[in-house]
């Protein structure tokens, strides 16, 4: 696997998204998933065009905003992909009772890991590779990534096709295609977790502003 990264990833960099994901889906076939939080509702909505039928991956927290699980939901019934829900291995009830309510407000981390990072394990373990819609102007901790690279931690190719695009083209891509978007775009969210740990953007602040807003937090574990 890691072969085929090092001699692939340098054409694909400059490739548009659509080829690239094109491109995992021949290469990977049924070892391929796309992971969506469903606030990446471009990368979803490219991936059922590239490749017919692929698998996407929804991390279904326990607290997410209904307005998310109704993007999930609609995606499901509208786009041509197979929609996979992982849970994490508790409940939200028995998460409190075993570790306290709000466990978000007190160890975010803690949260974050029970909730999400361990439910995506579990989720990646049967791929060969897996796709993300990380965009590198999304946040300082981002502007690195690779449009196709190698994840170490899993021994699973990664790639993250929309690496290179802006919001301005993300915008041009929604208007195109007439893409769904989740509701809570119209309200100034513009980086969507969460609900406890999730509010909109002020004007000026950066896209991912409204994640863990007040704490020293910027990125949930999963891609970390």
């Amino acid at each position: 696997m890691r072969s085929i990264v090092a001699a692939q990833a340098p054409a694909l960099e400059a490739e548009h998204p659509f080829d690239v994901l094109a491109w995992a889906g021949e290469t990977f076939g049924p070892g391929l998933v796309v992971a969506s939080s469903m606030g990446d509702e471009v990368l979803v909505h490219m991936a059922g065009r590239a490749i017919p039928g692929v698998d996407v991956m929804f991390l279904d927290t326990g607290y997410h905003f209904a307005e998310t699980i109704g993007t999930r939901d609609a995606y499901a019934e509208t786009t041509d992909v197979t929609l996979r829900t992982i849970l994490p291995l508790r409940t939200v009830a028995e998460q409190d009772a075993e570790h306290g309510p709000r466990l978000h407000d007190r160890d975010p981390n803690l949260c974050c890991a029970l909730r999400k990072v361990e439910p995506l394990e579990r989720g990646l373990a049967p791929y060969r590779a897996w796709v993300t819609g990380m965009r590198r102007e999304d946040a300082p901790t981002r502007t690195d990534i690779a449009v196709v690279g190698w994840d170490d931690k899993r021994g699973k190719v990664k790639l993250n096709p929309l690496a290179a695009w802006t919001q301005d083209d993300v915008d041009a891509y929604v208007a195109e295609h007439g893409v769904l978007l989740n509701p809570l775009r119209q309200l100034g969210y513009t980086s969507i977790g969460c609900a406890p740990c999730t509010r909109a953007v002020a004007p000026g602040e950066g896209p991912r502003a409204g994640r863990w807003a007040g704490q020293d937090k910027t990125e949930c574990g999963l891609h970390t």
